[in-house]
C-alpha cells in the first residue's frame, strides 16, 4: 500500500499573516485623504457663537456645533447625515479552494458611507455651508466579522470629526459675520 500524498505539506518559506494584521487593525477610513478615523481628533470646543438647532438631531451632532447650542439665538443651525453601505465578497468557490481561506485570509470586506452637511443660516442669509463624506470599511475572514454598528459608529465619528475641522478653519469669519448683523439689526451701525 501506498503512503498517502499530503499536499501543501512542506518547507515553503514563513509568510507573515496578513489577515490578523487586518483584522485586529483599526476600522480605516477613506476620503480621498489620509485616514481620518486612526487620527485622534483634538478636543471639541464650542464656536464663538451660539445657533439653534431647526433640523438634525441633537444627540448626533458634530461636537463643536453639539456644545454651541442656543435655544434663544437668531443664528440656524440645519444639520444632516445620510449613510450607505456596500460589501464585497470573494467567490464562495474561489476561497473554498484557497487553502489560506482557513488561516484567516480575508474574504471580502464590509464598508458604509457616511455623508454630513451642516448650514449656519442667519434669517434668509446663509453664512455658511459645509459638507463632508467618508468611506470607512473593514476586512472579514472565516473567524472574524465587523458588525454594521460598528463601522456605522466609525463612519459617523469620521464624518463629524471632519466638518468641526471645517468650522474650526471658518470660526472666526462666522463670528465677525454674526457679530456685524447683530450690529446692523440693532441700530448702531448707522443712523
Amino acid at each position: 500500500m501506498a503512503a498517502p500524498v499530503l499536499w501543501g505539506v512542506g518547507c515553503a518559506p514563513q509568510q507573515p499573516n496578513i489577515a490578523s494584521q487586518a483584522a485586529s487593525a483599526p476600522v480605516a477610513a477613506r476620503s480621498g485623504e489620509a485616514s481620518s478615523a486612526t487620527v485622534p481628533a483634538p478636543p471639541a470646543h464650542p464656536l464663538p457663537f451660539t445657533a439653534r438647532l431647526a433640523d438634525g438631531d441633537p444627540s448626533e451632532l458634530p461636537p463643536s456645533v453639539a456644545l454651541s447650542i442656543s435655544n434663544s439665538s437668531k443664528v440656524v443651525f440645519s444639520y444632516r447625515e445620510e449613510l450607505t453601505h456596500d460589501e464585497y465578497h470573494i467567490p464562495l468557490w474561489v476561497s473554498a479552494l484557497d487553502p489560506v481561506t482557513y488561516f484567516g485570509s480575508p474574504l471580502g470586506d464590509y464598508g458604509v458611507g457616511a455623508f454630513a452637511s451642516l448650514s449656519i443660516t442667519d434669517g434668509d442669509r446663509v453664512l455658511g455651508d459645509y459638507t463632508a463624506k467618508v468611506h470607512v470599511s473593514k476586512s472579514y475572514n472565516l473567524y472574524h466579522e465587523p458588525t454594521h454598528e460598528e463601522l456605522e459608529q466609525a463612519a459617523r465619528t469620521a464624518v463629524r470629526a471632519k466638518i468641526d475641522e471645517k468650522l474650526r478653519q471658518d470660526a472666526d469669519r462666522l463670528a465677525q459675520e454674526i457679530a456685524a448683523a447683530n450690529i446692523s439689526a440693532n441700530g448702531t451701525g448707522g443712523r
